[in-house]
């Protein structure tokens, strides 16, 4: 089976659309989003309202979260709890109760996916966590568990002896049976110094791995930024 897993798409419909694009020829039979669906883009009514069309099995991200929760919008600077709020205002009812009702983690063909790390945390840095604690959860036995919130990609692996981290960019590699946490990056708000969108394809049989880049028009997105009142900052990092 091949599974294509994106991560957040936060309110960017241009590169959600772009990502569409990319994938349509190939033959995905499923497709994943690690969350954070909503957040800092100007369509997060869109967004979400795409992935239900496109039959995304989501999980739960912090913006999500801090969405349905008030409580949890505390853990937001100043400028992320503005964004929030104008999020929650562009989104209906029904995609409210939707983002609402997420899982904090999914488990399909051998993997988990999660937002932040595992087993279930959605506000956890991958790189806050230190090799101490990933040899504990490597120990636990689950081979492969697929995450997001950082919007860099990486892999972060066991190898045996130590603990393993690296960089991932465009590129294609085969799994080797060690256990591994694979961030998948952010389709909608890069921070790894390439500003296209950027999505993984995992083929469950061969456990191949390819992480794809898809370009889109950045500057329709900073445009509608502008226009809906985002903070000036969700549009200028997207460059």
């Amino acid at each position: 089976m091949l599974v294509a897993i994106l991560s957040d798409i936060h309110g960017n419909i241009e590169a959600l659309d772009a990502v569409w694009q990319d994938m349509a020829p190939l033959p995905v039979e499923r497709i994943v989003s690690l969350g954070d669906v909503v957040g800092y883009g100007p369509n997060p009514e869109e967004a979400v309202i795409s992935v239900r069309e496109h039959d995304v099995v989501c999980c739960m991200g912090n913006h999500e979260l801090g969405i349905v929760n008030a409580t949890e919008r505390a853990w937001f600077n100043s400028t992320a709890q503005k964004g929030l709020g104008l999020t929650a205002s562009l989104l209906s009812s029904e995609s409210l109760h939707y983002i609402g009702s997420l899982p904090r983690f999914l488990c399909h063909a051998g993997a988990r996916f999660v937002h932040g790390f595992p087993p279930d945390s959605v506000t956890t840095y991958l790189f806050q966590v230190d090799d101490a604690a990933l040899e504990r959860w490597f120990a636990q036995g689950e081979a492969l568990t697929f995450v997001g919130h950082t919007h860099e990609l990486g892999l972060v692996g066991w190898d045996g002896t130590e603990v393993v981290r690296r960089d991932l960019g465009r590129e294609s590699f085969v799994l080797d049976g060690n256990p591994c946490v694979i961030n998948a990056g952010s389709v909608g708000q890069p921070r790894d110094g390439n500003n296209n969108a950027k999505y993984l394809l995992w083929n469950t049989q061969t456990g191949l791995i390819e992480v794809r880049f898809v370009p889109y028009d950045i500057e329709r997105t900073v445009a509608k930024i502008h226009e809906r009142g985002f903070p000036d900052f969700y549009a200028t990092r997207l460059w």
